[in-house]
């Protein structure tokens, strides 16, 4: 595969945004094609993506692609493929800055749904064992991670952002254990924000937009797993195209 002055491009400007939705890496494409005079088709992105992802490799970085868990629109990211994220953030954040964003997964993949309150989080700060935060500097960290897009903050509860579940798989799938990773049962992706079947004996679980997709054009809906009738609403979920995935 051959890499052209337009992927070069495209892999410049993915390092600068780091995510881009479905729209925006079409869009992207055109440009970098456009601008470097190369050959441009249109629905060949994911072809586009692969000779990207073949320079990208020796560098342990990777284009990947997931569904938002919030509307299921498909978000593109550049993220590493090596395991341990955290390490990699070392360079952006002080230890006890680590430690405190650690103890906020901690709380987020604990939780039935996906969040760790600030309450929750703040109260953690004062207990670190590298170095205590105050109070100031807990929100402070807060407020940055959200604007470096690690996490996403709605009403005081945190979540992870799905540039963050994206780079932070590996680390996720090998940090926590079976009970805490939850992954839907039907595109088999993490699930933070998802519906859970009401059955005690049973472990499905499905995001919100899946759930939409799965049970559409289903007369009666049942759990996947164990064929109880499922609990949950199940609402529209998809928002325009052109909105920015996070």
């Amino acid at each position: 595969m051959v890499l052209g002055e337009g992927h070069q491009r495209f892999i410049q400007t993915m390092m600068i945004r780091g995510i881009v939705n479905e729209q925006e890496a079409k869009t992207l494409h055109h440009h970098c094609c456009e601008v470097h005079k190369e050959h441009y088709v249109a629905d060949k992105l994911e072809e586009f993506i692969q000779v990207v992802n073949s320079k990208l490799e020796s560098l342990n970085m990777k284009i990947r692609t997931r569904a938002s868990e919030d509307d299921g629109m498909p978000c593109y990211a550049l993220v590493n493929t090596a395991n341990n994220q955290l390490t990699r953030m070392s360079s952006d954040y002080a230890d006890n800055e680590l430690e405190l964003f650690r103890r906020t997964m901690d709380l987020i993949m604990s939780s039935d749904d996906g969040t760790a309150s600030s309450t929750d989080i703040l109260n953690s700060a004062d207990s670190l064992q590298t170095r205590k935060l105050t109070m100031s500097a807990a929100e402070c960290l807060l407020k940055r991670l959200v604007s470096d897009d690690w996490l996403v903050e709605k009403q005081g509860d945190y979540s992870l952002s799905t540039r963050c579940v994206m780079d932070m798989e590996p680390f996720i799938r090998t940090m926590y254990d079976d009970e805490q990773v939850k992954v839907c049962a039907v595109c088999h992706c993490l699930a933070f924000k998802c519906q859970i079947c009401a059955n005690p004996l049973c472990t499905v679980k499905i995001h919100n937009p899946c759930a939409e997709k799965y049970f559409k054009k289903k007369p009666v809906q049942r759990c996947p797993g164990c064929s109880e009738l499922w609990p949950n609403k199940v609402t529209e979920c998809r928002q325009s195209v052109s909105q920015r995935q996070r």
